[in-house]
């Protein structure tokens, strides 16, 4: 395994890692069971930070451990545990909000200003995206409309507005601070690295 390999593995491992942290806060909303949780936070840093592949499958992997028992859900429960609860929807909309959040933010452009701005703009299409399925597992498991299930995500607005800032905050300040992060600039370092070895070698 290559150098770039291993460390686009350990970049996702360490947020997976972040993203399952944050699960340690879990505030109860309502009568429904979906509490307030700052994972969708983790998820949104993951993307705008990784871009659409290593962010994703940050996502991805921080789902993927719940499989086999890892505390890694709001509360620190497993996956397996919260998959027969109401909050399925959530969870599935959780990997695709990393995928997405990553594919918008990786085109946003490098000026401070219009990075931020990108940034939210990709963390609220992954908040909707989240709120769309995770009223469809209300449908499911609740016996809910989907009209009834939407306006439950409503008290979570305010919070998810201000966490997708904060977020859009952090990854910009991260990325100025280590440029290497974005995809892009990682595959500039990888190719110049590469033409630097061969010149040598010749």
């Amino acid at each position: 395994m290559n150098n770039s390999k291993v460390y686009d593995l350990t970049i996702i491992a360490a947020f997976a890692a972040l993203i399952i942290v944050l699960g340690g806060i879990a505030i109860p909303v309502g009568g429904l069971g979906v509490p307030v949780v700052l994972q969708n936070m983790g998820i949104a840093l993951a993307g705008m930070i990784l871009g659409f592949k290593r962010g994703g499958l940050a996502t991805t992997l921080f789902l993927a451990v719940g499989l086999v028992g890892v505390p890694n859900m709001a509360g620190w429960k497993p996956l397996l545990a919260a998959l027969p609860g109401p909050t399925v929807g959530y969870i599935f909309g959780y990997l695709i909000a990393g995928f997405v959040i990553g594919a918008i933010a990786q085109q946003a452009p490098r000026a401070k200003g219009p990075r931020i701005a990108v940034f939210i703009g990709a963390g609220l299409a992954g908040v909707l995206l989240q709120y769309f399925f995770g009223s469809l597992g209300l449908v499911w498991r609740m016996g809910l409309s989907f009209t009834d299930a939407l306006i439950t995500n409503v008290p979570f607005i305010p919070g998810d507005v201000a966490k997708v800032v904060v977020a859009a905050l952090i990854a910009t300040a991260v990325l100025q601070a280590f440029p290497d992060l974005l995809p892009d600039a990682a595959n500039r370092k990888q190719n110049r690295l590469i033409k630097e070895a061969a010149n040598t070698a010749e």
